[in-house]
């Protein structure tokens, strides 16, 4: 009991430090599988139904996110101070390495990807691209090094999208202790910075404010779906090798997602224990709906494991389909091969996008 007061006593102070309301507690669902119930104050369950019993529900899901990655600040009205470090003409688009402010003195270092021969007054849509684990962060997906397959910045940008991909905290040029700022998880930090990141492309010119996505793979898969879930202005979805059933991550051993990078609470409070984590990738998926979500899930990924993800679809499947009548805004492909994003599913995916943003 002592511990359980010294945990509540930091996560108070935490959200005092980043100007957030405590956060309370969230119903306990035992069943994460079965997604069309709520649990009301005195803990009885209700059936889903309809949008409004499933926004409930939503809301539990919100809820305990933040009870492991702490809580999401509020929005500051700062500006962005978007400052251009280089620039580099490439034949069909502008490749421009930035930094933009995410909060008082912190700067996210980014690379932006800008069609070239916009017309002026079109607006094209924006995308978030967001990295995997990999020591030069943002530029592999604007094309500078790392794998070919995880290019998708640069390709978007050649399909005409204006594209984003920014650092995750201590990857490519970005350094920042994010416990030493008052945050329980680089996880929320990142979630944080992404949002900005949205700030910053709506505020661009070339930008549709109404048509931003988020594409990411690994790291930068889950960290997709993480900022989509607290971010509405995010109308699509494409994760790749990002996510697994917590159940079937590692055996039940959730030590890889306990570590500074991501969620320290996971060992410190819940031991590391998918039974008493307070939300999973099913509830998190569903969350996300009724707008468009694409994932990869290869068959031979040895970091998600692909019958976790199935487990994920299909709990999360009942929600868009029987709550939003919307199937066929969740698609997934399971194509053969390990952790990877090969050319035809990249495509598979781009074709999503462009039907989603449409």
């Amino acid at each position: 009991m002592v511990k359980k007061l010294h945990t509540a006593g930091l996560f108070f102070a935490v959200a005092a430090l980043l100007g957030q309301q405590p956060i309370g507690q969230a119903p306990m669902y035992k069943d994460r599988q079965n997604l069309l119930v709520y649990l009301d104050d005195s803990g009885n369950s209700h059936p889903v139904g309809t949008v409004g019993e499933w926004e409930i529900r939503r809301s539990h899901i919100i809820h305990s996110l933040q009870l492991v990655m702490g809580p999401l600040p509020e929005p500051r009205a700062s500006s962005l101070d978007l400052q251009i470090e280089a620039t580099e003409e490439l034949p069909s688009i502008r490749r421009q390495k930035i930094t933009f402010r995410s909060a008082g003195g912190d700067r996210v270092p980014a690379f932006l990807l800008t069609p070239r021969g916009l017309r002026r007054g079109i607006k094209v849509p924006g995308i978030l691209c967001l990295h995997q684990t990999t020591s030069i962060g943002k530029a592999e997906p604007a094309g500078l090094g790392g794998k070919p397959n995880l290019h998708y910045a640069l390709e978007l940008a050649e399909r005409g999208y204006v594209t984003l991909a920014p650092d995750y905290p201590n990857f490519g040029d970005y350094k920042f202790d994010s416990y030493a700022h008052g945050f329980a998880s680089a996880t929320m930090k990142a979630i944080f910075n992404h949002r900005r990141a949205i700030d910053l492309l709506q505020s661009l010119p070339e930008v549709d404010p109404d048509r931003i996505a988020v594409i990411g793979h690994s790291l930068g898969g889950h960290n997709a779906l993480f900022v989509a879930a607290f971010d509405p202005r995010i109308k699509a979805v494409v994760t790749s090798c990002g996510f697994t059933s917590f159940a079937k991550y590692k055996g039940g051993n959730l030590a890889g997602w306990s570590h500074k990078g991501y969620m320290p609470r996971i060992a410190e409070i819940y031991g590391n224990d998918p039974a008493r984590m307070p939300f999973d990738f099913t509830e998190l998926l569903a969350c996300l709906a009724p707008r468009p979500v694409f994932i990869n899930a290869p068959v031979g990924d040895d970091n998600f494991a692909v019958s976790g993800v199935r487990d994920c679809v299909a709990a999360a499947d009942v929600v868009y389909r029987k709550v939003y009548h919307a199937g066929r805004n969740l698609q997934v492909i399971y194509p053969p091969g390990g952790h990877d994003f090969p050319p035809q599913a990249r495509e598979a995916a781009y074709k999503f996008l462009a039907r989603s943003l449409k």
